[in-house]
């Protein structure tokens, strides 16, 4: 017998009956608790499974800046999110969700589109976990971009505001115009044509130039110590031989465009903030002649820092947990998506750079920020549309300003704490406790 699936109305409803579990307003809170562990002992901690040797890369990119440490201190953030109450509504979050883990990249029918890029952390939890940490990166990098905390508060308010918009919109849709959503409005206003040109330059024969050389015609990756290394024969050999595995994960169609392309180099590549000290490769693949390259990105996975708090089921490979999470989320994720594991360790498989580009501090300036907050929102809201219940989502945030204000409130509060765990971070750099790279 099929269960009856509640209709549009109750399911609104339920998700408006949560305000009586945690009010909209009280969305605003932040207190650390007692019991808040010493965040440099925590981070350290949540890298014992890193490659040390990499790990000073990682904590000099993040006592750069309050933005930078945000970026890397998921685990921190996550254990603060948890002392908090929540609604009970639960998706299939991001984790990371931050300003520049949302970028424009190809589709698979080429075209542009702008959507979040980053799934390492994702895992299904508290949808306002996303919605927090990205109002909290808006606050850092408009902090960044030199904008006053009024303005800051601004843009988070326009930021929750669009995303209210983006699961109403959602939940007015069929099921099957909501698995083919791509958000295209906000497209040609505010920073978003200045990442589309920089997407539009970043093909695979730009990155080929940038990361390869050719000698006595044989491409090969340029060795930029630490940040891009030469492997042994051994691990080349065990690289690809997981691209074998790799193809299985991948439609049969699919892993057919796959096998035209022929792997001649592996090497080691530091990557992001966040993912430091995990082991990276990327490999140099040629299909239609020297003038076709692919590159590949195996990614180790851990899994996610979120996981210790959150009673649920995930894949045994934590690199299929990231393409569930990317798959739902996305509306057109990479063709050559995929995962494989290597030594005992899990890998995501997906292209690297292929027309993908980011947000930068100085795209954030005068109306870039809260410009580029609403579309954050309308890509957040669909996300989470698509991982989680529209009606639910819609009938909790409703059609009025409440939430908006909370999470601003709670975006520069938690901002502010961020900012002191930084300057205990950069005291701990400077007492030798820590030690980065120059």
């Amino acid at each position: 017998m099929v269960a009856r699936l509640a209709d549009v109305a109750e399911r609104r409803d339920y998700g408006k009956s949560r305000r009586q579990v945690l009010r909209r307003v009280d969305q605003c809170q932040w207190k650390p608790p007692r019991t808040r562990r010493d965040p440099v002992e925590l981070l350290i901690d949540a890298s014992r499974d890193r490659l040390p040797e990499l790990l000073p890369i990682k904590w000099a990119r993040m006592v750069a800046s309050p933005f930078g440490f945000f970026r890397g201190a998921v685990p921190l953030m996550a254990s603060d999110l948890v002392s908090l109450p929540t609604t009970g509504i639960t998706v299939k979050i991001c984790g990371d969700a931050h300003v520049r883990n949302l970028g424009a990249f190809a589709s698979p029918t080429g075209a542009l589109v702008f959507d979040i890029n980053d799934f390492d952390e994702t895992i299904a939890g508290p949808w306002e976990w996303d919605v927090k940490r990205l109002a909290v990166s808006l606050v850092l990098s408009g902090r960044e971009a030199s904008h006053s905390d009024s303005a800051c508060k601004e843009a988070v308010e326009s930021f929750v505001a669009e995303y209210r918009k983006s699961v109403n919109h959602c939940s007015e849709m069929t099921v099957l115009e909501i698995a083919r959503y791509t958000v295209h409005r906000h497209m040609e206003a505010g920073p978003l044509p200045e990442v589309l040109k920089k997407a539009e330059r970043a093909t695979p024969q730009h990155t080929l130039q940038k990361l390869a050389q050719s000698r006595d015609g044989t491409w090969r990756f340029k060795e930029e110590k630490p940040l891009l290394t030469s492997v042994s024969d051994k691990v080349r050999h065990d690289v690809l031989s997981a691209l074998q595995s790799y193809c299985d994960t991948l439609s049969h169609e699919r892993r057919h465009f796959f096998e035209r392309y022929q792997p001649v180099d592996v090497a080691f590549k530091v990557v992001g903030t966040g993912s430091v000290g995990t082991r990276d490769y990327v490999i140099l693949c040629f299909g239609n002649g020297s003038e076709d390259p692919l590159f590949l990105q195996m990614k180790e996975e851990p899994p996610s820092a979120y996981a210790q708090y959150l009673n649920v089921q995930v894949p045994r490979n934590q690199g299929e947990r990231v393409v569930q999470g990317q798959r739902l989320m996305q509306a057109q994720p990479d063709i050559f998506l995929g995962w494989t594991r290597m030594d005992g360790r899990d890998y995501l498989v997906r292209q690297l750079a292929d027309h993908k580009a980011a947000i930068d501090t100085e795209d954030l300036t005068g109306r870039g920020l809260t410009e580029y907050a609403r579309m954050c929102g309308e890509v957040l809201g669909k996300g989470h549309a698509r991982s989680g219940d529209a009606c639910v989502l819609d009938g909790y945030c409703g059609g009025v300003e409440k939430l908006d204000n909370a999470i601003a409130e709670f975006a520069v509060v938690y901002a502010d704490q961020s900012t002191a765990d930084c300057e205990l971070f950069a005291n701990a750099v400077k007492k030798g406790r820590l030690a980065i790279a120059i």
